[in-house]
């Protein structure tokens, strides 16, 4: 994106004295850090406006990032700025108030299915939203402020969505950014053990993942957890979640599903790829997401079997028409 968009997106936040930050529900390390790097970016920058981060839910995973705000009165949305990050679907927005916004802004890197904001900033090429933060802070830098924790936030999303920037990174626009972030104070070493150190407990839940995985004719791995296994390790729904990461070094395998319960009775959907296009098939079960990382949501068993048996036909078809697989 040039340049003279950031700027307008910065002459917009000019007008408000209140602004209120928003992402999609169910966050990961993108969507929390994202937003909670604007937020201190722009808190720093203009000490009278309000600037609030509000969302109906949370993420124990990047609990360690701080805390999000209290919800306000109506009133004070309809002479809000409203601004949605790494949001694709307004329905997929944790925020249900975002509708009540004088006016609304979308910065996203996800594909624009779903149009909205009267400004739209969105990039699918961007490996992560944060990356896009981290542009709309270093475009504007001579009249924004920034510190190590908003710093910290911003490279926590880029590492979390590109699992450090070994997926979706195309160019060095990444890599860029994350170094003048680090230059600002991140203590990488913490924040690499606040991400990745694991329970005892987790450690078991890896080594249930790795006996109980199963890999079809072509090499889709998936596992299925549900309610009982999620209670017996003492996981909550993001660590859960992990599983889907625990089988994308399997050789031959170029398509990872984890299946999750989750409590309404709806059993939420890990997509990982190596090379392979996997958003489509997401999209085909009320999902979607990047082309190599996605989320879906099946209602049964016989929807379970039904998007692992595309899966595996997607792979058959992806090994007939390539030979620079692994």
């Amino acid at each position: 994106m040039e340049k003279k968009y950031t700027k307008i997106i910065l002459d917009k936040i000019k007008e408000y004295d209140s602004i209120i930050i928003m992402r999609h529900t169910r966050p990961d390390g993108d969507a929390v850090g994202s937003t909670m790097g604007l937020r201190q970016i722009l808190r720093l920058s203009y000490p009278e406006k309000k600037i609030r981060l509000i969302n109906s839910d949370y993420s124990d995973y990047v609990a360690f990032l701080e805390n999000e705000d209290k919800d306000v009165s109506d009133n004070i949305y309809k002479k809000s700025l409203g601004i949605v990050i790494d949001t694709g679907d307004v329905k997929r927005i944790s925020n249900k108030k975002y509708g009540l916004c004088k006016e609304l802004i979308k910065i996203d890197h996800h594909i624009d299915h779903s149009p909205y904001g009267g400004i739209s900033w969105v990039e699918e090429e961007r490996a992560s939203a944060c990356e896009m933060i981290a542009q709309f802070y270093f475009d504007n830098e001579k009249e924004l402020k920034i510190d190590s924790f908003a710093a910290t936030a911003i490279y926590t999303g880029m590492i979390t969505d590109t699992g450090r920037f070994k997926y979706g990174v195309t160019n060095s626009s990444p890599f860029t950014y994350a170094g003048k972030l680090m230059d600002l104070g991140i203590d990488v070493e913490l924040l690499y053990a606040y991400l990745y150190a694991q329970s005892f407990d987790e450690m078991k839940y890896k080594a249930f993942v790795l006996r109980n995985m199963k890999i079809t004719e072509n090499g889709v791995a998936y596992v299925y957890i549900s309610r009982a296994t999620q209670k017996k390790y003492g996981l909550n729904h993001e660590e859960a979640s992990n599983c889907v990461s625990y089988m994308e070094n399997i050789k031959g395998s170029l398509i990872w599903l984890g299946f999750i319960d989750n409590e309404d009775k709806t059993t939420r959907v890990r997509l990982r790829s190596r090379f392979v296009t996997v958003n489509e098939i997401a999209e085909k079960y009320s999902g979607g997401g990047h082309a190599r990382a996605s989320g879906a949501t099946v209602h049964s068993k016989e929807e379970m079997n039904s998007l692992i048996a595309l899966a595996d036909e997607t792979l058959k078809q992806y090994k007939k028409k390539h030979k620079s697989w692994i």
